[in-house]
Formats: structure tokens, sequence, C-alpha cells
């Protein structure tokens, strides 16, 4: 099939279609019922989408896919199909979704794909799909090329090829793969310089991130399992001060982290970049017992987001680095004191972060000068005030202005709070979650999300599933308040 498409001009490459056929647009490969099983046995590892023409997830996806394929190429063939051409390839693999986006290995299913959707993302991720589940040493030349990587290194050191542990370290290594990196070897004597003199595992930490205040090289001392080496990697891969990326966020973000945004560089500037990473590292550790995690961060990755949740713009802090907190329950703290290069302004704003003497960051718009309308105007700085009055019931919308189906609800749910205006129990109100920090406990993914919040259980808001018609929330609200509603000027069919 290659030395076929190879012999055909590009101009017709791109307008091919007949069945049975692998049809090309640029460099992802378009696969269908009549072709999959064959061509997709041909490739030791492929990412493959599933998709509809018309489905505007997949249309997103299509150029960071493009890229990826390209940047890919001669390692990782990425393919498509289209679900609604092909319906019967898409049931086998139980598709049901778009776009869905499946690894194969030598045309069988052998996962989900999990990872980042942006070409970068794409790339690193696949890249560590080519290849083995790990690879294997043999020199120490072999070694160093290995551990001398962008990413952490999992290492295992064997005393032969029969050895009991080595095999489970490869089963590990085959169920952990899409997130580390794993080699191993049977030559005892590659790990000597590292102190090695016995069956062992060491977690090698990127060079770039070598500092003093931390081991570079970490010993597993267990018994090796899937479930101990996991636990193992998990705990120590990232160390004390990480570079955060859109790649590691999700799995950082997973708990109170300080982080440094500041135009960090490991390619073209790594004695620069670890000279702030250093100053984080330093006054950091001594606050290493208390609960808090650090990390650094290229604030070029982070422009939208540090906007948006913090309301710091690119040009904020100048070419030193800027400082941010975000706690597990989404508490928000920025450093406003410049950063200064003996530590000691972090020093400080820690000091004041543990002692609870920082105010938390919100993003509010204004509260509203006039706010007696039927509904209520909420925002972030007025929603302790109005929607958690532990004396109130308050039904909560959280919309966007754009959002249509918010648009059609709007004289419904303005129409809803006229009929409860006079009962003095009940809030009706609304907020523009694009414009204002939502809490923790109310979780909107999608608009119009509606909220019930109880008196005296503000602690357990609820979400409302039901129809968005007047008679329909008057129902819920008569079942579920702690006052019977006063309902005025209620209609017949009620």
């Amino acid at each position: 099939m290659a030395s076929f498409l190879s012999v055909i001009p590009p101009f017709l490459l791109s307008v091919l279609i007949f069945s049975g056929a692998v049809v090309a647009r640029g460099d992802v490969l378009e696969l269908g019922d009549a072709d999959f099983d064959y061509l997709a046995a041909e490739h030791e590892t492929m990412l493959v989408k599933f998709y509809a023409p018309w489905c505007g997830h997949c249309k997103k996806l299509a150029p960071d896919f493009e890229t990826a394929a390209t940047r890919l190429k001669g390692t990782v063939p990425l393919a498509k199909v289209d679900c609604t051409a092909s319906p019967d390839t898409c049931g086998r693999f139980g598709v049901t979704g778009y776009p869905t986006l499946k690894i194969f290995r030598n045309g069988e299913d052998a996962s989900s794909y999990d990872g980042p959707r942006s070409a970068d993302g794409i790339v690193h991720f696949m890249k560590k799909q080519a290849g083995p589940n790990s690879v294997t040493l043999r020199r120490e030349a072999d070694l160093e090329a290995f551990v001398n990587h962008f990413d952490a290194s999992v290492v295992g050191f064997f005393s032969g090829p029969d050895s009991g542990q080595l095999a489970e370290f490869l089963k590990a290594a085959s169920v952990m793969r899409e997130h580390f990196r794993f080699a191993h070897t049977i030559d005892m004597t590659l790990g000597l310089k590292h102190g090695v003199d016995t069956e062992r595992v060491l977690l090698f930490r990127p060079p770039r991130l070598s500092s003093k205040f931390e081991e570079s090289v970490l010993r597993f001392t267990e018994t090796i399992t899937t479930h101990t080496l996991r636990r193992f990697i998990r705990d120590n891969i990232f160390g004390m001060c990480p570079h955060l990326t859109n790649e590691n966020r999700d799995k950082l973000k997973g708990q109170d982290l300080l982080t440094a945004y500041y135009d960090l560089d490991y390619l073209q500037n790594p004695k620069g970049t670890n000279y702030w990473r250093n100053r984080v590292m330093k006054v950091g550790s001594q606050f290493a017992s208390q609960g808090l995690s650090f990390a650094v961060a290229n604030r070029r990755d982070f422009v939208d987001e540090l906007e948006e949740e913090f309301g710091l713009g690119a040009s904020d802090g100048g070419d030193l680095p800027f400082v941010t907190i975000r706690t597990q329950q989404g508490f928000k703290y920025t450093m406003r004191e410049e950063f200064t290069r003996d530590g000691k302004s972090l020093e400080r704003f820690l000091e004041d972060y543990f002692a609870g003497r920082l105010k938390r960051y919100i993003k509010s718009e204004p509260i509203p000068e006039k706010n007696k309308g039927p509904v209520k105007v909420v925002v972030a700085e007025s929603f302790e005030e109005i929607v958690n009055d532990p004396e109130k019931d308050v039904l909560i919308e959280f919309y966007a202005p754009w959002c249509g189906h918010c648009k059609s609800l709007e004289p419904k749910y303005k129409e809803l709070a006229e009929q409860l205006y006079s009962d003095p129990n009940i809030v009706i109100a609304k907020m523009d979650a694009t414009a204002n920090d939502v809490p923790q406990a109310f979780d909107v993914q999608g608009f119009p999300t509606i909220y019930f919040a109880q008196a005296g259980k503000k602690d357990q808001p609820k979400r409302y599933e039901g129809a968005h018609e007047v008679k329909d929330f008057i129902k819920y609200l008569k079942r579920e308040s702690s006052h019977v509603p006063v309902v005025s000027r209620v209609r017949e069919d009620l």
C-alpha cells in the first residue's frame, strides 16, 4: 500500500476515494470499514480519531491533530475514521461520542487516549507510546542517553533475563507507559556509579531540574509490583518544585499549589530559568512540611488563565516572577509585592499565607448599586451575603451572556421571581459565571446551570435538574423549600 501511494501525484492523492483504499489528506490517514483492520495491523502503534463531520469538537481538534500527525510522521502514524461513513468499525470499538481517540497496537484496541488534545500535547504523549514498554539498556552510554531527557526516567537494574522482579517491572511498565518513561538492563555493572549492588529500580529526575535542594536520583526499595511502583513514582516524580506545563497541570493542580510564573525557557536559557526556581526552592524548603506544593511555569503558556483567574496581565511583574497560590478548595491568592532576588518577599508572602493574613483574590463584577428587581443579581463579592444567607432559600442560575438557552430562560425565570416576590423567605437569583468566580461547591460546566441552596443547609447545594417552565420551578420549590412558598398571581394550570 505504501509503494502504491508513493507513485500517486499529490493532487490526485488528495481527492482519491474508492472502496478498499486508504486516503491521506495531509499526514492523517483516513481509514474506513473496508480497510481498517488490515491497515491498522501494519502499525506497531497508531492513534485513531473516530469522528463525525458535523461535530463541533471534532472540527476544533482537527488542526491540532493534523499538526501532530506531521510532527510524528515516521514515528507514530495518526489516522481518522468518519463514523457516519464507516459505522461498522466505530460500532465494533464502542464509539458512542465524538471525537473518540484510541491507541491501537498491531491492529488491536490497546487503550483509550486520555492525553492532552493540543498538537504539542499529542506529540509529547504519543512519542512515549512508540517502541517497547521498557527500553533495553546494554551499555553505559545507553543509560546516560536515556536519563539525559526532558522528562523523568524510571530504570530497573536486574541480575538476568529470568529475574522475577524484571518480569514484574515489565508488567508495571506496560501499564504505566502512557505516563512515564521506563528502561531496564540485565547488566548490573551499569548501576555501579549510582550505588546499585543488588536488583534495584531508580527514578532519575530530569537533569534540567537538578538542584542542591533535593536528590536527583531516588531509590525504590520495596518489592516490585505495579501498585508499589506506581505509588513510588507518583509520590516522587515531580520533586519539590516541578515545571508546570499544560500537559501535567491536571496532576499538579489537585493540591494546594504555589506557582511562580516567569519567562521560563529550559531550551534556550536553562541557567536563567533555574535562577528563579532555586530561589523558590530555597524559600519553599522552609515551609515544606506545611502541606503546600511548589512549581514554576512559563507565563506565556498560561496568559489566558492568569488573566481570567487572577486578573494578571502578561506584563505584570516585568522580568520578575509573579506568584499565585490556588488551594484544593479553589481559594486563590496573589503576591502583590515585587519578587525580590533575596527571596524575602516570597518568605513574607508565605508567612502571611500560613498565618491566615492574606486576602483571597476573587474575580468579581462590582456589587450592583441597585438590586431591587425580582431576580437578584449576584456577583462573587456578594455571593456569601445573598446565596449563603442562612435564613433564605435561594434558587440561583449561573449563566453566560452569550448563551442562547439562558436568553430563552430569562423571561420564564423573571416570571417565576415575580410570582415569588412577596415571599420573604425565597430569593430567585442569577450570576454571570463568566465574569465571577463560582464557589467550589457549585459545579458549573455548562449554561444555564441552576442550583438550590436551602436555608440552614448552605453546605449542601442541590443542582436543579427539572424542566424550565415556571410551574416546574414552583413545584420543585414547594417540595424542597424550608418554608411553604408564597405564590402570587398563580396561573390556573398550576
